[in-house]
């Protein structure tokens, strides 16, 4: 709908232009008299990770609101990331309260309006909410109305969607003999490769020197280390130059955030990183690295 509403603006917009007299201000050409809008901000992440099997596990953040009064708002869910609302799931309605709202999902009640029990949300997957505001007047903007730049520009910080993983504490040892998931991106191994992980040196570690670099390729710099929050699997990989003889040599950190890289989920043997990685001084981009353990 508010797709169409614009489009009907413009029209009349250009109608008016196209029939005022010269050297008239005709009032509908005034950006002020067009709807303002509203949409949700991030004000901050609580809680983004759900304890596998926990049914009142939750997860949550606090908005607030830019432009028209909002009076509540829609909360949808879908595994993993869909914007066609056709798949989303109503979670739950939200009063909004003004600056610091919350909105929160438990492990429960996602499973419940998706159909499966809590045991079936299992770590590594990870599940997106969108919000959909609905104004004082009743109008209601969500990601599929306000257009790509409002939605995915950082600077307007809109808060029309969210994500939350469903995590488990990180107990090692995990050391052995993975499968490799995925290593499109640096294309050091090739889908099912086996390599191995090791352990430590320090506690809740992992070490990824045999997996970057593939010795066929390059030559161990430093150990590619992985830091592991032994609650909730998340981890981190702090920068390091872990190869020579690429030709050239080649680096790696986490990326986003704090050097946030991804998860170690050893209650499933599964790992799922996201480095930063140079070539040369390079910059490669965000690189993925996924395995499971055999």
């Amino acid at each position: 709908m508010k797709k169409i509403t614009i489009l009907f603006s413009v029209i009349l917009l250009i109608f008016a232009q196209s029939c005022k007299k010269s050297g008239e201000q005709n009032p509908l050409s005034d950006v002020e008299n067009l709807g303002k809008g509203s949409y949700p901000t991030l004000l901050s992440n609580i809680n983004l990770n759900f304890n596998y099997n926990v049914p009142t596990s939750k997860v949550n953040i606090k908005i607030d609101k830019y432009g028209e009064d909002i009076d509540k708002v829609n909360i949808f869910v879908v595994e993993g990331a869909n914007t066609n609302p056709t798949a989303w799931k109503r979670l739950k309605t939200v009063a909004f309260t003004g600056s610091g709202t919350e909105l929160s999902a438990t492990s429960l009640e996602v499973a419940t309006v998706l159909g499966v029990t809590v045991t079936s949300l299992s770590p590594g997957n990870f599940y997106t909410f969108y919000n959909q505001v609905v104004t004082k007047d009743g109008k209601t903007y969500d990601v599929n109305n306000v257009g790509n730049a409002l939605g995915s520009n950082s600077n307007y910080n809109a808060c029309f969607s969210w994500t939350a993983y469903i995590t488990c504490p990180f107990v090692g040892p995990i050391g052995g003999s993975y499968r490799v998931v995925f290593d499109g991106d640096w294309q050091d191994w090739n889908t099912n490769d086996i390599v191995q992980v090791s352990d430590g040196p320090g506690l809740n570690q992992v070490n990824l020197s045999r997996v970057w670099p593939n010795p066929a390729y390059g030559v161990i710099s430093s150990p590619l280390l992985v830091n592991v929050d032994p609650a909730t699997g998340s981890a981190k990989v702090p920068l390091v130059t872990f190869a020579v003889n690429y030709p050239g040599t080649a680096t790696a950190q986490g990326s986003g955030v704090a050097d946030f890289a991804g998860y170690v989920f050893s209650c499933t043997g599964y790992i799922t990183l996201t480095m930063n990685v140079k070539y040369n001084g390079s910059p490669q981009g965000a690189l993925k690295l996924k395995l499971q353990k055999l």
